[in-house]
């Protein structure tokens, strides 16, 4: 699967100032990003963006937050749309029930990025069985654990210690000694972050 290795500071920028979470919880890029400037050798530009701009670039920064391409990001709109229900809320959903964003989310990685890693590496169980798809789609009342061979790992035991400073989300519990936890109920508006703007993403597709 391709992948972005380029600075993260540079991505971050080009959304706007959003910190996506690239690198790490507990790690503001505030203090090695100048996030008030978009990327290139003369800062911000000087013409006011276009809405398609604005709109292009929420896109961009849901699909790097997440670490999705272009494709399947895509994919994810066209089944939102044809469902019930405010399409970019459930977009948002189906992005968040992925098993890498739920690794995330259950602290046994720093970042989705290092997530994806363990998924694919099959460090991850869903229900006892082992599943190496980070896309995978997690539904309420599901069991996250990292299997026992790969518990003791530094990186896992090191993210894990700094997600349950900083609290896990309502919407799942995690058992911190089991290293594992259970995808309780899908998030409800409320629960994202209030800087994402779904509606500009809808507008973008819906063109």
């Amino acid at each position: 699967m391709a992948k972005y290795i380029g600075p993260k500071c540079k991505l971050s920028r080009r959304a706007g100032g959003a910190d996506l979470m690239l690198k790490g919880r507990g790690r503001s890029l505030e203090s090695k990003c100048k996030l008030d400037t978009l990327p290139g050798q003369h800062g911000a530009r000087k013409q006011r963006p276009t809405d398609y701009a604005i709109q292009l670039r929420e896109k961009q920064k849901l699909k790097q937050m997440y670490g999705v391409l272009e494709r399947p990001f895509r994919n994810y709109y066209l089944k939102a749309s044809k469902k019930k229900g405010a399409t970019g809320l459930l977009l948002l959903q189906m992005l968040e029930q992925r098993l890498d964003n739920i690794v995330y989310r259950m602290g046994f990685s720093a970042t989705r990025a290092e997530a994806r890693q363990l998924v694919n590496h099959k460090a991850i169980e869903v229900n006892g069985k082992t599943v190496n798809i980070p896309s995978y789609t997690i539904t309420p009342g599901d069991e996250i654990s990292v299997r026992e061979k790969s518990r003791a790992q530094t990186r896992i035991l090191s993210a894990l210690a700094v997600a349950a400073q900083i609290g896990f989300p309502d919407w799942m519990e995690v058992d911190e000694k089991g290293v594992k936890g259970k995808f309780k109920t899908v998030p409800s508006r409320e629960q994202f972050l209030p800087d994402i703007n779904e509606a500009l993403v809808v507008e973008l597709y819906s063109k």
